[in-house]
């Protein structure tokens, strides 16, 4: 034990202590029953993490500490995401390269000294070595800081979403989809982004404001009217194919079954009637092109409409005009929109309508919700291409149904969130798309046989044996080819996609569990007991891997989902790297110290979000620091020496009423910590230790100065041994390093090894009837009578009392009797009177 306790350098210290001990191991060899597994998030590694990572990790780390004492193995593992958009855009700047798949492979490849002015084009292969080599850097400074917080994960259990396990478990996944029939290949209207040049899942989307204008117009009638519409999106009227109104809106009836053309480009569209089209919105009818947006793609398919694309992968208006537009003003007319940008285009249109007197008066502006990518800049288009998919209940009913109740067999904490699950759920509007036109990721393994004229065969899919995985369909070559055979007519092609990366996460329970790689661990681990993850996650991450688990295994992938709420500025505005409000995490641990930023953290209720609050680490700081000298004050009566002393030896009611209360702390903790609202535990034990400071500390430590042999002093000795050694457990799973530190003082083994405390501990010194818990609030209540008095007066705490006298109803005064020599001890006082009264207990302070 140290002269002078401290909170500098404790993280290194014991990091290094439980790094070569094996604190955290998870001992294999325990039954399933025995084990508690954790289904720990993968963080993005894109750069750096910030404190909304450190925030939601520290309440699984709790979960997982408070587990793994209450006698629990505990299954803890931590991995890395390190596939997809964001690392590429990370090392697309970082290193100043762009990905271009038709230049060859350079095994000597060295990046220029002098970075060029425009992105550098290199291989995939090369790329894809640039994309390991930084995130290997990342993850290392990843790992430092998740070492740093005091995360109790067994760092042998470490995975990355890229590496060769992960890409073996994703491929076999994906592959018995294909047998079953819930992964498909085909061509459909696709959500784009131009910027990345991939396609985006429902899930992905995010939809934000953008200034439009309403263009009005005029579509001529076969009896030589007009009828007109009112759009945000001029530029696609080349890729018109119908007119579209709500059946019952009477001006329209009469058209419904006719036809209209299209100004400027001449081509002839059905009017159709459909419930979606909103009367009330523009004129009330609709055109319906290929495609503007997601209700287009809903027409088309409902009203078997045709298909003329117009929007090429890279954001530009096809070269060529769709079917359709053959006149030659027509065709001439395109050719002054083709290979514009939708901006570009949209004004060069403008102008085209007003040139034809098809523009009723000027555009309105308007305000308008578009969709984006959520990683991206540009509004999405939709686009027609061909990509796999995955069943995911969006067209089959009874998958949905299924899936919904997936939810209501999970434990969700805070219960309310389920809501937000089957609300994603119920809203699914087609299937799973779940390839990406990208080069960091786990490619698909899939071949296509090539025929006669070169042309993939996309009906014929040829796959890898399972004892082959992962393959590299762009490498390896399929069962029964050659690889001269690669590209040429009557040979093969690899599929050039790669998994979307939650394709990928949303197998983490596998993965960590090496589901067919280690088939011993996985029945010991699998389903897993907790998923904690931030609640914006749950339409993608929780809703992936419970359809993953529910096709594959036919059950849930854990039994209780943990959601954590968002960190919030002073503003009240999520934190977020793009935001850019957000706070470096290890510098805060290093200011305040671990312990502290936990305390913070710990302090936020599930789903709760939390403020950003150095006033709360600082608050921390200071229990972290009081639990050391406490634990220092409390060792230098010798407890430590006596380390048999136990609840049996306590036998003062002061003492007895202490344990009692404490008994009931236990018992709340636990309770919290079951039902996995930390927060509550830590400000139950929390409070009770500061009254067990400020006011039991004080009232005993006179009678605990005595003679060891006395039974009044073991006693007091006994007390604030049992106390101590249950104080540090409480407080353990919290703040890891100071009891870690604390406890090492008198005990031996790791106090997260420890067990923890249970109410049969001190069942021997509970008596409720001749010590009640109360005794220790009531002596608390006299002696800051006493204290008051002596501040008032501006005395000194150790300034003598001459009478303290005690009033109150009998039952009071007699239980005041059963702790009054130690409230005379503490405060000093030459005689205590107890007086029998009416009314609320009273005392009235003499001072000598």
């Amino acid at each position: 034990m140290p002269d002078k306790p401290t909170l500098d350098g404790i993280e290194r210290k014991w990091r290094g202590v439980w790094t070569e001990q094996g604190t955290y191991t998870f001992d294999r060899s325990a039954t399933r029953d025995r084990v508690f597994s954790i289904d720990t998030p993968p963080p993005t590694v894109s750069g750096s993490l910030h404190v909304g990572h450190v925030f939601s990790y520290t309440h699984a780390d709790a979960i997982a500490r408070y587990q793994r004492m209450s006698g629990k193995e505990v299954f803890y593992p931590i991995g890395w995401d390190d596939n997809g958009l964001p690392t590429e855009r990370r090392v697309q700047n970082y290193y100043g390269v762009r990905c271009d798949p038709a230049l060859p492979y350079e095994p000597d490849f060295t990046l220029p000294e002098n970075p060029p002015s425009r992105p550098l084009p290199i291989s995939r292969g090369n790329f894809v070595e640039l994309c390991q080599q930084l995130t290997a850097i990342d993850e290392r400074a990843y790992e430092d800081l998740w070492r740093q917080l005091g995360l109790s994960v067994d760092w042998s259990l470490q995975y990355s979403t890229i590496d060769d396990a992960s890409r073996a478990i994703s491929q076999r996944a994906f592959l018995h989809n294909l047998e079953r029939g819930e992964a498909y290949l085909a061509d459909a209207p696709t959500l784009w982004d131009v910027t990345f040049q991939t396609a985006v899942a429902q899930a992905e989307l995010e939809d934000r404001e953008r200034q439009g204008a309403y263009h009005r117009i005029a579509f001529g009638l076969a009896d030589g009217g007009a009828v007109h519409i009112e759009t945000t999106r001029p530029e696609l009227l080349p890729a018109c194919v119908a007119l579209v109104a709500h059946p019952d809106d009477e001006r329209y009836q009469h058209l419904f079954g006719s036809e209209a053309v299209t100004p400027v480009f001449g081509v002839r569209v059905p009017i159709r009637a459909h419930p979606l089209a909103q009367p009330d919105k523009g004129t009330g009818i609709a055109m319906i092109c290929t495609f503007g947006d997601l209700t287009d793609v809903i027409w088309w398919r409902e009203l078997n409409l045709t298909t003329r694309p117009l929007m090429g992968r890279d954001g530009r208006l096809l070269p060529q005009p769709p079917a359709g537009i053959d006149a030659p003003q027509a065709v001439a007319a395109y050719a002054e929109l083709a290979g514009k940008t939708a901006f570009s285009a949209k004004e060069k249109m403008t102008e085209l309508l007003r040139a034809a007197g098809a523009l009723d008066g000027d555009p309105k502006p308007t305000q308008q919700q578009v969709k984006f990518y959520e990683k991206g800049d540009k509004p999405l288009e939709i686009i027609t291409t061909r990509q796999w998919y995955i069943r995911n209940g969006g067209r089959d009913a009874a998958l949905r149904a299924a899936l919904i109740e997936r939810g209501r067999q999970m434990t969700w904490s805070p219960g309310f969130m389920r809501n937000r699950y089957e609300d994603w759920v119920d809203g699914l509007a087609g299937d799973w798309i779940v390839s990406r036109q990208r080069f960091f990721g786990v490619p698909f393994p899939v071949w296509y046989p090539l025929d006669a004229a070169g042309e993939p065969d996309y009906s014929a899919p040829i796959t890898p044996a399972e004892d082959q995985l992962p393959v590299d369909p762009s490498s390896d070559i399929p069962p029964g080819y050659r690889p001269d055979q690669r590209d040429t007519p009557g040979g093969f092609t690899g599929d050039p996609d790669v998994m979307d990366t939650w394709a990928t996460s949303s197998l983490t329970p596998e993965i960590a569990g090496r589901w067919g790689l280690d088939d011993d661990l996985f029945a010991r681990v699998f389903p897993m007991d907790l998923r904690p993850q931030a609640h914006e996650i749950i339409r993608t991450w929780l809703f992936a891997t419970v359809l993953r688990s529910h096709q594959e295994f036919g059950d849930l992938p854990w039994h209780t989902a943990l959601l954590s709420g968002w960190i919030v500025d002073p503003d009240r505005k999520k934190m977020s790297k793009s935001k850019g409000n957000t706070v470096t995490p290890m510098a805060l641990l290093e200011e305040f110290g671990s312990d502290a930023v936990r305390y913070w953290a710990v302090s936020g209720r599930p789903g709760t979000d939390t403020a950003f609050d150095t006033g709360q680490m600082k608050v921390g700081r200071r229990l972290a620091i009081k639990i050391l000298n406490a634990t220092k004050f409390v060792l230098r009566f010798g407890v430590a020496a006596g380390a048999g002393l136990g609840a049996a030896d306590v036998t003062e009611p002061l003492d007895r009423a202490m344990l009692g209360e404490l008994a009931a702390v236990v018992a709340d903790a636990t309770r919290h910590f079951e039902g996995y609202d930390y927060a509550r535990a830590l400000e139950r034990v929390e409070h009770f230790f500061w009254t067990f400071c400020d006011d039991y500390l004080e009232l005993v430590k006179g009678r605990a100065y005595g003679e060891s042999d006395a039974p009044g002093v073991r006693s007091a000795h006994a007390a604030l041994a049992v106390s101590l050694r249950t104080l540090l457990r409480l407080f353990a799973p919290m703040l890891p390093f100071v009891t870690e530190e604390a406890w090492s003082w008198w005990q031996d083994g790791s106090v997260h090894r420890a067990a923890w405390p249970s109410r049969e501990e001190f069942a021997s010194a509970l008596d409720p009837e001749k010590a009640p818990a109360s005794l220790l609030s009531l002596a608390s209540t006299v002696l800051g009578v006493v204290r008051k008095s002596k501040s008032e007066a501006k005395q000194s705490m150790r300034s003598e009392v001459a009478l303290l006298t005690v009033r109150g109803q009998d039952p009071e005064t007699r239980a005041f009797g059963l702790v009054s020599r130690d409230v005379q001890t503490a405060g000093v006082v030459h005689e205590v009177r107890t007086e029998v009264a009416e009314g609320a207990l009273g005392a009235e302070v003499t001072l000598a």
